[in-house]
């Protein structure tokens, strides 16, 4: 199939608002689990998730954690505007970043911004019980995004201490509601690490320290990537057709004993949540780029949006190869490319979309929440199941599922 001629519209189905779970399970692992094995759907509680996981398989999850991604300032007319950071522009690297001591730079989104036609935007803050001023200072357009600077007169305190006082949570928007003291807990994922997301990884958050220890018991190894969850997770399809939607760039960042884990298993996994897909999924093509040139650089393994795609600039469209390699064998090169340039974590870039007209080479189990309609997400999981999405939602529907962020899970074993 033409998946750059899918229509949108025939990914929809009825979401009534009071089918949105707007918070939490006080119990993660209560919420319900929606099993789909080859076609055939029934439930149970999250809890017992791993007793359908296969003896001795590997899971991937993702470990990153959203940060405190809002930040409000008062103009001296009372005007208040919203600052939404988005990914760090100087420093680019996000570890490097929430070690500032003086100085960042962010792409972000302006909210209220008719009302900030010039000048730099102030705000008094106390951290560890030393008062100072933070600014931020408009430095320019980058496409839909404004290149934000900001500046504070303290060097004991980092940009990571200042996102803790000074920011708010970003919950998603179709919750309807403010943010609350509780989503700084139940909006993180019990194993979550490492600092860059401005969306939960939410499939995730129905984990506890008793499942993962009962998934553990079953022989079952754990392994942690860690893609970024961008803003753009939440960005409508627009177009008519998919070939028209743009899809947004996330940050990856894997560790080379992940790469090994995954050969010992057969370049197979069970994923955790499509952030895990999309970046399981992009070590794929990153292997390929490696095999069509050795000496290419961490930069260019990006992956480019229609690249898995024959036809559409597939990397296995090139003649280096005379057929697609296996998962193994591009997950080799790719470790052997890292060996060589003594890289014990590579950090990437991924734009893939993945829809209907997608080869699976490395997930072969999903757990993933219910997702909007008419959504890149809802592709991804026809994709793979193989177009059967409907008979899980219409179960889903008819089950009293409670949906998207804070709704309940599944398994999807095509």
């Amino acid at each position: 199939m033409n998946t750059k001629e899918i229509h949108i519209s025939d990914y929809s189905y009825e979401l009534a608002d009071e089918r949105i779970a707007k918070f939490p399970l006080a119990e993660r692992d209560h919420s319900k689990l929606l099993l789909y094995n080859k076609g055939v759907v029934g439930e149970d509680v999250f809890y017992n998730l791993p007793n359908y996981l296969p003896e001795g398989a590997l899971m991937v999850m993702n470990n990153t954690k959203v940060i405190q991604a809002r930040l409000h300032f008062r103009k001296s007319t009372g005007a208040l505007i919203e600052v939404f950071l988005l990914e760090p522009a100087q420093p680019a690297d996000y570890e490097q970043m929430f070690q500032q001591t003086h100085r960042c730079s962010w792409l972000c989104l302006v909210g209220n911004q008719k009302k900030w036609k010039e000048g730099s935007l102030t705000r008094e803050l106390e951290i560890k019980n030393e008062k100072f001023q933070i600014s931020a200072t408009r430095q320019g357009e980058q496409g839909t995004s404004q290149l934000i600077e900001f500046e504070w007169n303290n060097a004991n305190i980092n940009f990571a201490d200042i996102l803790d006082v000074m920011g708010e949570l970003p919950i998603p928007p179709y919750l309807n509601r403010e943010t609350q003291e509780s989503d700084k807990m139940t909006y993180q994922t019990v194993y979550s690490k490492i600092k860059g997301s401005v969306a939960a990884p939410t499939a995730g958050l129905h984990f506890t320290e008793r499942v993962l220890s009962a998934i553990d018991a079953h022989g079952i190894e754990r392994e942690e990537v860690t893609l970024h969850v961008g803003a753009g997770t939440f960005r409508p399809v627009k177009s008519e057709t998919i070939g028209e939607h743009p899809m947004h760039t996330e940050y990856i960042a894997v560790h080379r004993h992940t790469i090994e884990r995954l050969l010992a298993h057969n370049a197979e996994a069970i994923a955790v949540g499509t952030t895990s897909v999309r970046t399981l999924e992009s070590l794929y093509y990153m292997g390929l780029k490696v095999l069509a040139n050795p000496d290419i650089t961490e930069y260019e393994l990006h992956v480019n949006q229609w690249e898995p795609y024959q036809g559409d600039g597939s990397i296995c469209d090139s003649e280096a190869f005379t057929g697609e390699p296996s998962p193994c064998v591009s997950l080799q090169a790719l470790l052997d490319w890292m060996v060589r340039h003594e890289l014990t974590v590579l950090h990437s870039s991924t734009q893939i979309i993945i829809a209907p007209g997608y080869d699976y080479h490395i997930v072969k189990m999903l757990i993933t929440n219910f997702h909007q309609p008419q959504s890149t997400l809802l592709l991804l999981v026809s994709a793979f199941v193989h177009g059967d999405w409907h008979k899980i939602y219409d179960y889903a529907l008819a089950h009293d599922f409670r949906f998207l962020s804070y709704g309940d899970s599944s398994l999807l074993i095509p």
